[in-house]
């Protein structure tokens, strides 16, 4: 898919052309200096591979490499400099200044990251990049390997690279996670010193045996990694066996310090500036204090006039913020209308079904635009009982996301939100804004026109629960999770697309019963495996558009799965929790497979085979709804739960086991429904031991 609107990139890498380096990102440059086959000194294809990538690719070919140089820079690619003698390149002297490699080094301790290249017969090249590579306790050896057992294509001098250990976790991140394969072309053998991870070497029975053929390190804030070998990623070669792969997670690993910058600090709004918005939010929150449950405030116990005047300051608020919000104009008249016939009509019930009727983000998804809300609502996740809430949200709707809902997920009432500024209800873990939580007559329909998503405070918990969970388990993460779980703006960009193709879902596929379920009563696994069935169709959507090279799509996967497997199970109470069943669901069946595995304390997942696992379950699921249309409800209902049981154990005492259905001649539904236990399906082993150890981070700072 050519998407002409793809994600604003992150992070910025720099490749090292200044100094006779052997391979170029230039087509044209690599056609000159070899004609005969420019791939031999292309980097063209690897560079193109970064660019899908939230990363932007630059050269530096002229002038010193200093802190001026470095300074937009986020990674730094230096790839097997040479003279002219040993390798075809532009014939620059490839030794770096004393002053080069003081700024490259401060570069790295503040957070750049370093990838070097290096080759076979290392010293011959006349480099001094080893001066450069000790600053980080690493150097290259100056050697050929050979390995005839373990050889690519039957070259004893293409060796194929073996793991050096059985995790390779470095600042947080398995490099190799997405690895299996991997071959180093004529390579070297790297020098380590002062605690730099071997990640690849060679076989027991190579000369040398067991020499490192990859390294990690961190430096500061920086990253530093060394191969013994500059082919493996140049375009004859980075197709071949797991290289792709190793190269973008090589890089996206080096340029994590840009990746958990991203998104961290949100543009200012004038309206937090503007004294009304302080006076609205002050009364609002004290107002609040004051409403009984059903939103009303006893006017037996507080005074009216004090309450009118209160309500007055309020209303006098909301206009005064008008100028800031000019495409909500009937919204804000509407809402002082709602608020002075509130204090008409003495305080009871609120009715701002006029106020909803003009409140219509939906007409205004702009990116960066603000709206103003003033309802008297319950918070969901929140408190239950009706108050007036103050806030002011703000749309992210780039133009990457407005051209998929235009032409691929068309969802006219879908509004993603992010919190500007908020009364105190929202102090919670609440992240919807819906219509039906607002406060509007008894016998007014509820006005639906949107349905509004907090996306920053669901990729804050996230990354704060989720990310728990990895160091908690000792998860081998690929680096683009890793930069997931440390960007604020690219995992709301993921919670952005996933809600969109979710929230869509429930009215789309083989529906035996009303999508959103709100007028049936049903078995709490229902809702279940609907939630469940919606996530796992914006799962293989995300898997489609990857293939189809929106490449930002696969962070949407990681979302779903982590949440899915480590935060909903554990999260809320174990009374009727649907939404913690389907993670349940997920993980047993996932583990069943083998895509999952939990054994010596670490949880390893298996991505090669992570997303035909979790759409081999989707397709499940869509064969239970299929059928679901030809059974009678409570049929349904069985087959359903035989369908979760498969994989999670139901509680022990549960009458809705096959075999043990002691209803089995009783018609009635609603029997069925109260013979449900509160946890018909209890946490396993595995997810009673986690939550203790994720009770910290469930809790919001």
């Amino acid at each position: 898919m050519a998407l002409v609107n793809a994600p604003a990139a992150v992070a910025r890498v720099l490749f090292d052309e200044s100094h006779g380096e052997a391979w170029t990102i230039s087509r044209e440059r690599a056609a000159a200096l070899q004609p005969a086959h420019p791939q031999d000194s292309s980097y063209a294809d690897a560079a193109d591979a970064l660019r899908g990538r939230e990363l932007t690719v630059a050269a530096h070919r002229h002038g010193a490499l200093d802190a001026h140089a470095l300074a937009d820079a986020d990674v730094l690619v230096i790839a097997h400099p040479s003279e002219a003698t040993w390798e075809k390149t532009d014939g620059a002297y490839p030794v770096f200044a004393d002053a080069e490699i003081d700024a490259i080094e401060a570069w790295v301790r503040a957070g750049g990251g370093l990838v070097v290249l290096g080759e076979t017969e290392q010293a011959k090249y006349g480099t001094n990049v080893d001066r450069l590579l000790a600053r980080f306790g690493l150097g290259v050896a100056t050697a050929t390997v050979y390995d005839y057992t373990h050889a690519h294509a039957g070259n004893p001098a293409w060796v194929l690279a073996q793991r050096a250990a059985a995790r390779s976790t470095v600042g947080g991140a398995d490099l190799l996670a997405r690895v299996e394969r991997a071959a180093f072309y004529r390579a070297g053998a790297l020098e380590l010193r002062n605690g730099a991870t071997p990640l690849l070497q060679t076989s027991a029975q190579a000369d040398p045996a067991g020499a490192t053929l990859l390294a990690a390190t961190t430096a500061g804030a920086g990253r530093v990694v060394l191969f013994a070998d500059s082919d493996l990623f140049g375009d004859d070669c980075l197709g071949d066996l797991d290289h792709r792969a190793l190269w973008l997670d090589t890089i996206t690993w080096a340029a994590q310090s840009a990746f958990a910058a991203a998104g961290g600090t949100p543009a200012a709004s004038p309206v937090l500036a503007d004294p009304h918005w302080a006076t609205l939010k002050a009364e609002v929150d004290a107002l609040r204090l004051l409403q009984e449950p059903d939103g009303s405030v006893d006017t037996a116990t507080h005074d009216a006039a004090d309450l009118a005047a209160r309500v007055g300051r309020i209303a006098d608020a909301v206009a005064a913020l008008a100028p800031h919000f000019p495409h909500q104009a009937a919204y804000v008249e509407a809402t002082v209308a709602d608020l002075h016939r509130w204090v008409a009509d003495g305080f009871p019930r609120p009715d701002f079904t006029g106020a909803l009727e003009h409140f219509r983000p939906d007409l205004h998804r702009e990116d960066g635009i603000e709206h103003l809300v003033v309802f008297p609502m319950y918070t969901q996740n929140g408190s239950r009982d009706t108050r007036f809430e103050a806030l002011v949200v703000r749309v992210p709707w780039p133009a990457w996301l407005a051209e998929l809902e235009r032409t691929r997920y068309d969802n006219p009432k879908f509004v993603p939100v992010t919190f500007v500024d908020r009364t105190a209800g929202y102090d919670s873990e609440c992240a919807v804004l819906f219509p039906e939580t607002f406060s509007t007559g008894e016998r007014k329909p509820t006005v639906n026109h949107f349905g509004g998503i907090f996306c920053d405070r669901e990729a804050e918990r996230f990354r704060r629960v989720c990310g728990a969970a990895v160091e908690v388990l000792g998860v081998n993460l690929p680096a683009d999770a890793a930069a997931l779980l440390a960007s604020p703006r690219i995992s709301q960009e993921a919670f952005v697309l996933w809600d969109l193709v979710h929230d869509r879902a429930h009215s789309r596929g083989d529906l035996p019963f009303d999508p959103f379920m709100i007028r049936q009563r049903m078995p709490y696994w229902m809702y279940s495996l609907e939630e469940l069935r919606c996530d796992l169709t914006a799962f293989s959507e995300a898997v489609g558009l990857e293939a189809e090279g929106f490449a930002f799509a696969r962070h949407v996967q990681t979302a779903i799965l982590f949440d899915r497997l480590f935060r909903f199970p554990v999260t809320g109470s174990r009374v009727r929790n649907y939404d913690g069943l389907g993670g349940q669901l997920l993980f047993a069946f996932l583990h069943e497979r083998g895509t999952i595995r939990w054994t010596d304390n670490r949880l390893t997942i298996d991505w090669n085979d992570v997303a035909d696992g979790v759409v081999a379950l989707r397709a499940k699921v869509e064969a239970l709804y299929r059928s679901g249309i030809d059974l009678p409800k409570v049929r349904y209902w069985m087959t359903a739960h035989d369908l979760v049981s498969s994989y999670v154990a139901p509680a022990v005492t549960s009458v809705w086991t096959g075999g043990a259905r002691a209803l089995h001649e009783e018609p009635d539904p609603k029997r069925w429904i109260d013979a449900v236990q509160d946890d018909e399906f209890p946490l396993s082993v595995f997810y009673t031991q986690l939550q203790p150890k994720l009770e910290p981070a469930l809790v919001a700072a």
